[in-house]
């Protein structure tokens, strides 16, 4: 389909922060993370804002012009076995560093960061596509495949894999047809629901 995307700015932030609120409110992580319904209106804002302003200073966000679909990519590089576990030790001060700006007293801001570090794929540079968000109202329109196509398309042209963790089983079917294939192991949240990490090898002509 036809939409128009671009790179976003420090001015799209507030937009952008409200579009992934607006998406992920109910979805099953965003759940877990944050239970109670009236809390949740008040702390996942913070925790979209966070998200946003890490990928604004590290990576790339895309964004339909009429802000109806956002992605959030990060660039990844290879870990060698030297950097490993200092790579930890800053994972693990960062989760805490999220918890204690997001919701202090909510040890899943932090767990769930742990948990996905842990899965996390080290052995090779790749693009990581860390949120995806389509507005409500537009689900199920082709947005998700149009506003992830750029930077997949590069990753084709430059030889780079990429990497994602879906949130949801319909989100895995939309990330299969794209190339991600299930890399075999979920992220399972304590009494919660699975996360299912993806991996996408550039595809030829």
């Amino acid at each position: 389909m036809g939409v128009a995307i671009r790179a976003v700015g420090e001015d799209d932030r507030e937009a952008v922060i409200r579009l992934l609120d607006e998406a992920f409110h109910d979805d099953p992580v965003s759940g877990w993370v944050f239970p109670g319904e009236e809390h949740r209106r008040a702390a996942h804002p913070r925790l979209m804002a966070a998200f946003v302003d890490i990928v604004l200073a590290e990576g790339r966000i895309d964004v339909a012009e009429d802000f109806t679909a956002c992605a959030l990519w990060l660039p990844t590089p290879a870990a060698d076995d030297e950097s490993e576990g200092g790579s930890d030790d800053g994972q693990d001060e960062s989760a805490a560093e999220l918890r204690e700006a997001v919701d202090p007293d909510n040890e899943r801001v932090e767990q769930i960061v742990r948990l996905t570090a842990e899965v996390h794929p080290q052995g090779r540079a790749h693009e990581y596509l860390w949120m995806i968000a389509v507005a409500p109202d537009r689900q199920g329109q082709g947005l998700g495949t149009a506003i992830m196509q750029p930077v997949l398309d590069r990753c084709d042209r430059e030889g780079l894999p990429a990497y994602l963790e879906a949130s949801s089983a319909r989100g895995r079917v939309l990330y299969e047809r794209l190339g991600f294939a299930f890399m075999g192991r979920t992220v399972d949240l304590p009494d919660g629901p699975h996360m299912w990490p993806m991996w996408r090898e550039p595809q030829g002509e």
